[in-house]
């Protein structure tokens, strides 16, 4: 795909090249992966000032995130990528291999600087996620601050942060420029923007920012920061639309190719019967999903986490912000309220009240009720699609509800997707604008790999 870069990108882009040590605290959707990819390029092949990029993401966006995003791109095709995730093993044999850029997630620092004994040869680090490096405490933060000094260059990626939560910025600013702006201890960065609050004894529970303490930090940063409030004037897209890409287990790759060869699989004991396209390909979506129906009476049996993984990283990455859940199936809700008990059903007129008010974090939507007139832009600006559905009409009114006159920062639209499974062939039908029935019956038939004409319509 070729790359043509909105001018907020290309002004991050050119940031980076010329600044050794900057945050990059655009929001979701915004393209921070290829932005940073094509920083790198430039960096490598035109300025030289990076030799050995290290990238730290989360483990589902270091494992494929980037390497999708690097294979993506027209203009990234020349740089090679190793990823050192799974087994010791594998991990090892990525670190010697030959290659542009490599990328590690954040659980395997402490693996990466053992394995390295006492070498560090990552001349330039991206940290994906830089709000996940806000403990000074943990032990991710500690290795990489040991090895501040030998990174030549570093950047860190977040969505906006938090509200309330200039507290823990300084641990990855700390990270960035080694204590030059906010300080070099956390005690020092308390002492000259806070104020101890509740306590117990001499331990403190709440730290309270000193008059004016907001501004001065935002200013003490703000010549290696990018904000959202720095670019709201460039160039923005009115709605973003990514797909988060997940992958079934061998177990559930063998359950799913049953099912779909033959409309017949058994699944913990219960006989799955897919007896016709229509039948055939939801319960192919439902597997896809992560549960299936069993029976007539809607009870269910649960097959993998792939896709509720994926969406609590996004969640993670939202950093605070609102983010809704468009469901299909009433098991989905069921594992949704298991998984995130925070989240909550948008159904009643106090529902979305609450939503509006931003009161919700977490909201849960059905397609089927987010009909027209109905306006959620003012709580949120993320949707993410757990199970995409057939229906246009819904696809585009669901995305409406915060895509609409009104919303006053740039919509993001993620749908989960399962690889090698029917998922893909309901995102051609959207982007292909066919009606339901014609859809579902064409994505059948590409699954079974026959002509439409020899799959029994639903």
């Amino acid at each position: 795909m070729k790359y043509t870069p909105h001018k907020y990108q290309q002004y991050a882009i050119n940031f980076m090249r010329t600044h050794p040590e900057a945050a990059l605290l655009l929001d979701m959707g915004l393209g921070k992966s290829v932005i940073s990819l094509t920083a790198i390029k430039h960096m490598i092949h035109d300025d030289f000032t990076a030799v050995r990029p290290l990238i730290i993401a989360p483990l589902r966006v270091a494992r494929d995130t980037w390497p999708e995003e690097l294979h993506k791109w027209d203009h990234l095709q020349e740089l090679t990528m190793s990823v050192m995730v799974g087994t010791p093993t594998q991990r090892q044999h990525a670190l010697h291999t030959d290659a542009d850029i490599w990328v590690i997630n954040r659980e395997n620092l402490p693996w990466l600087i053992d394995e390295l004994k006492g070498r560090w040869p990552f001349d330039t680090v991206i940290i994906d996620e830089l709000s996940s490096f806000k403990s000074h405490t943990a032990k991710r933060f500690k290795v990489l601050k040991k090895n501040r000094n030998r990174i030549r260059r570093i950047y860190g990626l977040t969505g906006t942060p938090a509200p309330n939560s200039l507290l823990d910025i300084w641990a990855p600013f700390r990270l960035i420029d080694e204590g030059k702006r906010l300080g070099k201890t956390i005690s020092t960065y308390r002492d000259t923007y806070f104020t101890p609050g509740k306590r117990n004894g001499h331990m403190v529970y709440e730290w309270k920012l000193k008059p004016g303490a907001e501004e001065a930090i935002h200013q003490a940063v703000s010549d290696i920061t990018i904000s959202m409030k720095a670019v709201d004037h460039l160039d923005m897209p009115t709605a973003t639309t990514i797909d988060r890409t997940v992958h079934l287990d061998p177990k559930a790759t063998k359950t799913y190719q049953e099912l779909r060869d033959e409309m017949v699989a058994e699944i913990q004991g219960e006989i799955i019967d897919a007896g016709s396209s229509g039948v055939l390909a939801g319960k192919l979506q439902q597997l896809a999903g992560g549960a299936i129906y069993t029976d007539e009476q809607h009870n269910w049996t649960h097959i993998h986490d792939a896709k509720l993984d994926a969406l609590a990283e996004i969640i993670e990455e939202a950093n605070g912000q609102t983010v809704l859940v468009a469901f299909w199936y009433q098991h989905d809700l069921d594992r949704l309220r298991a998984r995130f008990p925070s989240g909550r059903l948008l159904d009643t007129d106090g529902d979305m009240a609450d939503w509006k008010q931003g009161k919700i974090p977490l909201g849960y939507i059905h397609p089927a009720s987010a009909g027209h007139g109905l306006n959620l832009q003012s709580g949120g600006h993320i949707i993410v699609w757990l199970t995409p559905t057939w229906s246009l009409e819904l696809y585009e009114q669901t995305n409406g509800r915060l895509n609409r006159q009104g919303q006053t920062h740039p919509v993001t639209i993620i749908r989960i997707v399962t690889a090698g499974t029917i998922d893909t062939r309901v995102l051609d039908a959207l982007e292909g604008k066919s009606t339901r029935q014609q859809a579902l019956v064409a994505a059948v038939a590409a699954e079974l790999g026959r002509p439409v004409g020899e799959v029994r319509a639903a």
